[in-house]
């Protein structure tokens, strides 16, 4: 068993929202923080934009796939943030949960994409700050490209 924090990532398809927080949390923690993220109700693939914003700010999400969600996966970390499953999550007690409200990627054209995406980096830079002791996490990935637009 790690000493490290966990965290799991859940939405309904695993295609989108989760799968951008898992990149970001993989990238931003340095590998500091054992990474999971599934879905309710898996998708075939991960939505193509969303790859495509990843890629904008140098992560690449290209090589995961959706996911079922099991108990075992929630019982396994530490934290467990939903985006939109409702209540296909199981609850356990002792583990930390959020529920962070926001759009669904999926069917959106990159400029919708990109404020999504750039809400969930700031989201999972606050849930980091939370989990790790200050100056653990060195990594600086996620600044939108020269010439993209987003929040910072």
């Amino acid at each position: 068993m790690s000493d490290k924090p966990s965290v799991i990532f859940v939405c309904v398809h695993n295609a989108g929202r989760s799968q951008m927080a898992a990149g970001f949390m993989t990238a931003l923690s340095g590998g500091a923080v054992e990474v999971r993220s599934a879905g309710s109700t898996p998708a075939d693939q991960i939505n193509p934009t969303a790859v495509r914003a990843m890629a904008e700010v140098g992560i690449d999400i290209t090589a995961e796939q959706p996911k079922v969600l099991t108990p075992e996966a929630v019982q396994a970390s530490d934290a467990v943030i939903t985006m939109g499953c409702g209540d296909a999550c199981p609850f356990y007690p002792g583990k930390r949960y959020e529920d962070w409200v926001l759009e669904d990627p999926a069917g959106r054209g990159i400029e919708a994409v990109r404020p999504i995406r750039d809400e969930i980096r700031a989201r999972v830079q606050a849930l980091l700050a939370d989990l790790l002791p200050a100056g653990t996490a060195t990594s600086t990935v996620g600044s939108p490209a020269r010439g993209q637009t987003g929040r910072v």
